[in-house]
Order: structure tokens, then C-alpha cells, then sequence
């Protein structure tokens, strides 16, 4: 796994999902989200209990393919798995990774408002509607809420905000310690804080369930939270 030092060097533009970030990114999540691995074999374990045969199962922003890989090493059902990815780099790293553990994942490059998901029982969306822009950010929940069979279900992990002014400068701080502790500089934070500026938009807990809500679905629920990164399932009836 190369490691993260993008951020070591002054930033010449605005973050985005391009090569260089595509070959650090695995090291990149893991020393960035806290309790990264064990979210993911919560979500894991989670959806082997529910998977059946013949499911359709979706992740949006699928980037390297860690989660489907994960999940379809381990899944004993014959289902049909699909990860969505915009940068053509990190999809094309997702089908090799794919390939050397001879997975059947199919990795598509391609804008989630444009390609066809429908007929999903799972969709997936690990810190990604928080790079959508809040003008279409909606739009996007509406066309997953709509690509969902009945009773399909939705995860997804974001960053959020607080609602309490003071409690979210408190938890950003402690955020940027956990970082210091995972071998990031004080110039690395704030670098990537900058080239972030705008393009990472977080809600609160309460506006992505309202939002989800408003979209159709009926029932919201945390599955896991560290300070300010969560864990949502929303369901279809």
C-alpha cells in the first residue's frame, strides 16, 4: 500500500479523485476515517445477513473496490455486484485489484446522476454523496431511492456537522489530533483542509435523514458514529 503524502507539498488546486489519489487512496481512508476497517466489517457483516440469491447489489463511488471486493470474497450467494465510480483512475485499479483476487465484480466509470442502477436490492455510498454538489445532492438520493426494489436498503457513510456551533469546532479539533496521531503534519491537515474547501459540503445527521425522507424512504437509523463520521441505513418498503 503506497502511502499518503500528497498533502506534503504546497497544494496547486482544488482535491480531486485523479491518479496520484487513486494510488494513495487506500492508505489515505484508512489513516483518515477512524475506525475505518471496522466500519467496514460492520457494514459487511451486516449485508451477508441479509443478502439472498439473485440480489443486485450497487456501490456509488465505489473507488478502489475494498468494500465490494471484501464483500463478494465472502459471499456465498450467486449475486450480481456493481461498483460506480466517476474517476477513471481509481475504477481502473478497483477491476485489477478485482482481477488478482479473481473476484466478479463489475467496476463501471461513469456519473451516478447518468448510469442506470435500477433494480438494486443494496445500494452502497461510502463518503460520497458529500462530494455532490447540495444542488443535486438531492436528485441523487431521489434516483437511489427509486433504483431500489421494494424493501431494498440503503447505506451510507458521510461526514457530518454538528448542530451545536461549539460542539463541532470541538470534534473537528479532536478529528485533526486522531490525524496527527496517524502520522499526518499540522501542514498536511491544513493543505488538504483548503483543497477541500467546497468541494467536501457535510450535512448534519438531521438533513440527511430529512433529505432521505423526503425522497421516500421510511425508516432512518445510525449504525455507527465516531465523532464526526457516520454510518446511516435508510430502507424502501
Amino acid at each position: 500500500m503506497k502511502r499518503d503524502n500528497i498533502f506534503v507539498k504546497p497544494i496547486e488546486k482544488h482535491f480531486e479523485f485523479d491518479e496520484q489519489v487513486a494510488a494513495v487512496f487506500d492508505d489515505m481512508i484508512e489513516r483518515s476515517v477512524p475506525f475505518y476497517r471496522q466500519n467496514i466489517e460492520l457494514i459487511v457483516n451486516l449485508l451477508l445477513r441479509r443478502i439472498k440469491k439473485e440480489m443486485h447489489i450497487v456501490d456509488l463511488g465505489s473507488s478502489t473496490g475494498s468494500m465490494l471486493i471484501e464483500l463478494a470474497r465472502r459471499c456465498s450467494e450467486d449475486v450480481t455486484f456493481t461498483g460506480i465510480d466517476n474517476a477513471s483512475a481509481m475504477v481502473e485499479l478497483a477491476q485489477k485489484k478485482a482481477k488478482a483476487f479473481d473476484i466478479k465484480v463489475d467496476f463501471i466509470c461513469g456519473d451516478i446522476l447518468k448510469v442506470d442502477f435500477s433494480g438494486a436490492d443494496i445500494i452502497l455510498s461510502n463518503y460520497t454523496l458529500q462530494f455532490i454538489r447540495p444542488i443535486v445532492r438531492k436528485d441523487a438520493v431521489q434516483k437511489i431511492y427509486d433504483s431500489l426494489n421494494s424493501g431494498g436498503m440503503f447505506i451510507c457513510s458521510e461526514k457530518v456537522l454538528m448542530q451545536n456551533s461549539w460542539l463541532n469546532k470541538q470534534i473537528i479539533d479532536i478529528y485533526y489530533d486522531y490525524k496527527q496521531q496517524q502520522g499526518y503534519s499540522k501542514s498536511e491537515i491544513m493543505q488538504k483542509r483548503e483543497a477541500l474547501e467546497n468541494v467536501l459540503i457535510p450535512y448534519t445527521i438531521e438533513e440527511n435523514f430529512l433529505m432521505f425522507k423526503s425522497c421516500g424512504f421510511k425508516s432512518c437509523e445510525t449504525i455507527f458514529q465516531w465523532g464526526n463520521f457516520v454510518t446511516m441505513a435508510a430502507f424502501k418498503s
